[in-house]
């Protein structure tokens, strides 16, 4: 199996140093296995779009305005 490095803060490195008896590793391992699950359905759905970049970015355009219509940004 590989092995991977993260870097965390120092509060969080506290956090787990007070507890030496949670298999940290085994808790990171399933929470990047369940995001990599949650991309991969992400991943199926945007393959079958026909949305080109274009559409994208005009989506996108319409949103922000929508949104910062709404907020009276």
């Amino acid at each position: 199996m590989p092995n991977m490095t993260l870097s965390i803060d120092e509060e969080l490195h506290d956090a787990i140093k007070n507890h030496p008896e949670i298999k940290w590793s085994a808790i990171a391992r399933k929470a990047m296995k369940e995001y990599a699950d949650r991309l991969k359905v992400l991943d199926r759905i945007a393959s079958k779009s026909k949305l080109t970049e274009d559409d994208i970015e005009e989506l996108d355009r319409v949103l922000k305005r929508s949104v910062a219509k709404r907020h009276g940004i």
